[in-house]
């Protein structure tokens, strides 16, 4: 099994590489097989990205904005037409089942590129009277080169999430995907290229931090967008800051899932494990910490490890199973040693909490879905991201009480409430400190929707037209119709 890509960087519309550079290996999470081997970008690979990139923008600017929407719909009618490779490609790259891939990465950063292309035509400003016939105008414009490093559990996601609106807006990206998943975004700089983008419009350069810190500060460089994970996101927001330039910044959480005794039960249960086992846990915005009111915690905990007990584990490439391994060799190490510390606190393990002997795949990193009970807000399990298929269940009695302990902690990236009276549902949210919200359900993030979080979970927003005003900045025109008065 081989996805060795034709080499490790896409700039200016080739394929290049520089073997001095760093060496690193690209591992199939299901196996532990070696599947790929790269190199780190060199200062001469950097350079070469942003030059071809600032020449591709200043180009790219002077298109009409209905001509550079017409770009990113055809490339997101390539993907949906090779969902399928790209998707074993994704699956490749992360371990995530196929019936995940399918549904929920190439296909989301396909939309991404539809609904930016859409809206390119639609960027835009205002005219504003002052009397006397002078008026001022405004208009958005395109801040320069941005940069986009992404995380390692949606990489082409992520990917079209950053690089759409930058392109719709005028901008060229430089995209640094994780080591761990460097595979699929060099497809996607593949299909841009192929879908009329300018070359150097979107470069793709890899490597580790190093890479990306010399990326953040460079002074050609106006943009920086990063997912990933707290202490990561201060390290490069500080480094962004020093040059004044723009950033967003999508983190880490912690978030709360409540659900109060009228919620639908197996609604429910299904939001919870939504929130925590998709992606075998790996997903920023999980709801790992459920709030159940105790009026239907016993219950609830039935019909959820019943429900988890029947979980499918195995082969990612079959489209029937729903669990594949964790990323890394790293993350499984500490997801292991999370699990190991709820048991020690005192949490009851109800479920899961071992490694799956997976027949024909044991050199992967494979954890079972794992549910605690009896959790309290002080265990580190409760704080602390872990990042893998872990759900911690806490109780609570009144509204009050779960909205305080729910709002106890430094992240503020997304949280949930199931409750049939939406009146409750609505007042919830209203005061929970998060930036992305859910009722009635979980973790579901059309591009329609602005996507970010508050507190330590970040800054700015992805998706939505929320996006447009990240990657673009107002100039302002006053205009005098009138002769010039002076005191002078």
């Amino acid at each position: 099994m081989r996805a060795q890509p034709e080499a490790s960087h896409f700039i200016d519309g080739a394929y290049v590489d520089d073997p001095t550079g760093a060496a690193f290996e690209c591992v199939y999470p299901a196996t532990g097989e070696v599947i790929a081997r790269l190199h780190a970008a060199t200062p001469a690979i950097i350079e070469r990205a942003v030059d071809s990139a600032a020449r591709a923008q200043d180009h790219w600017a002077g298109w009409k904005p209905v001509e550079r929407g017409r770009v990113l719909r055809r490339a997101a009618d390539m993907i949906m037409a090779r969902n399928r490779e790209l998707s074993e490609l994704e699956t490749l790259d992360t371990g995530k089942p196929l019936q995940e891939t399918l549904v929920a990465d190439a296909t989301s950063g396909a939309e991404a590129l539809e609904f930016f292309g859409g809206i390119a035509p639609t960027i835009n400003g205002e005219t504003i009277p002052l009397g006397g016939g002078d008026f001022a105008y405004t208009k958005r414009v395109p801040l320069g080169v941005c940069v986009g490093i992404g995380a390692w559990n949606y990489p082409t996601q992520i990917a079209c999430w950053k690089g759409a609106p930058a392109l719709a807006c005028g901008n060229a990206m430089i995209f640094k995907p994780s080591e761990t998943t460097p595979l699929s975004a060099l497809k996607v700089a593949e299909i841009l290229l192929e879908a009329g983008a300018p070359a150097g419009l979107f470069n793709v350069v890899q490597g580790m931090g190093a890479v990306g810190a010399a990326l953040v500060t460079h002074p050609g460089v106006a943009k920086v967008s990063l997912t990933g994970s707290v202490p990561t996101g201060q390290k490069v927001y500080a480094a962004a800051a020093a040059g004044m330039r723009h950033v967003t910044m999508e983190l880490g959480g912690k978030s709360a899932l409540i659900v109060f005794d009228d919620a639908d039960l197996e609604d429910a249960v299904g939001g919870a494990m939504l929130g925590n086992f998709y992606s075998s846990g790996q997903v920023c915005s999980n709801g790992t910490r459920v709030f159940v009111q105790k009026g239907i915690r016993d219950e609830f905990l039935k019909r959820l490890v019943a429900r988890t007990e029947a979980i499918r584990i195995g082969d990612p490439m079959d489209d029937g199973v729903q669990m594949g391994p964790l990323v890394s060799a790293a993350q499984h190490e500490k997801v292991l040693g999370y699990i190991a510390q709820g048991k020690a606190e005192g949490a009851r393990c109800l479920c899961g909490g071992g490694v799956p002997r997976v027949q024909g795949f044991e050199g992967g990193f494979w954890v079972e879905p794992t549910v605690f009970a009896g959790v309290r807000d002080d265990m580190v399990i409760a704080r602390e991201e872990i990042f893998g298929p872990v759900m911690s269940v806490l109780d609570f009695e009144t509204e009050d009480e779960v909205i305080a302990r729910a709002n106890a902690t430094e992240f503020g990236l997304a949280g949930g409430v199931f409750s049939r009276d939406l009146a409750r549902a609505h007042r919830v949210v209203d005061r929970l400190e998060a930036g992305t919200l859910w009722i009635n359900s979980y973790n579901l993030a059309p591009v329609e929707m602005p996507f970010g979080g508050s507190k330590m979970s970040g800054v700015g927003r992805e998706n939505g037209r929320a996006a447009i005003e990240h990657y673009s900045e107002l100039k302002s025109v006053y205009v005098g119709m009138g002769p010039v008065e002076a005191p002078y």
